[in-house]
């Protein structure tokens, strides 16, 4: 079966990406292979854990584009050239049009820090999840990952692990614990999923 290529797209440290490696590297993504990361930052530390993994990186800025189509349409240049078939978001900060979530319909996912539909949709990412999770004194958390569409976490729901959240936890805390706990486990999981699904499609119609 011929591997389902992979993107992931990233902006910051890279937690994610490097629990995409870590499972690749133990053959855990056996239907996937990441050939490429993008980043939305130019000193993304993601980067820097591509390179020692020696896999292609590629720097596309938001802001050195003049619209989201211009700055769309160079990203999609370098999913083209590298034949991209499954995009992996992995702290990407950056939200894509419905043009181009239409373009990769069910080949686009997303790893949020909550339990969807609770703290999710616009301006809940990071450290706000977490703080909202513990304002609102809910007693179990996690991590979801879903397809991706033109609403802001909105897109088909594939896997979920629960967390619980412990007396005494600050959102620093609750973040890395839900890190350890769920997001690092799912989204492998869930891209190998995605990925074996695309592999067996290639092969039915080739």
């Amino acid at each position: 079966m011929v591997k389902t290529k992979i993107a992931v797209f990233v902006s910051g440290g890279g937690t994610n990406l490097q629990a995409l490696i870590d499972a690749q590297t133990a053959g855990r993504l056996p239907s996937g292979e990441i050939v490429l990361v993008l980043s939305s930052a130019p000193d993304a530390y993601a980067l820097e854990r591509a390179k020692q993994a020696g896999i292609p990186r590629v720097v596309v800025a938001r802001k050195a584009y003049a619209t989201q189509s211009e700055f769309e349409a160079e990203i999609c240049r370098h999913l083209k050239q590298n034949g991209i078939e499954l995009i992996v978001l992995a702290g990407f900060m950056t939200i894509l049009s419905a043009a181009f979530t239409r373009q990769y319909e069910k080949r686009i996912i997303n790893v949020h820090p909550s339990l969807i539909p609770s703290f999710c949709g616009k301006g809940f990412y990071g450290l706000r999840v977490h703080e909202a999770a513990l304002q609102y004194g809910v007693k179990v958390t996690g991590a979801t990952v879903h397809y991706v569409n033109e609403v802001p976490d909105g897109g088909q729901i594939l896997l979920q692990k629960a967390v619980l959240v412990e007396e005494g936890d600050t959102p620093e805390r609750l973040q890395r614990r839900v890190m350890e706990q769920a997001e690092w486990i799912l989204l492998p999981q869930a891209a190998e999923l995605v990925s074996r699904q695309l592999a067996e499609g290639k092969g039915e119609t080739e």
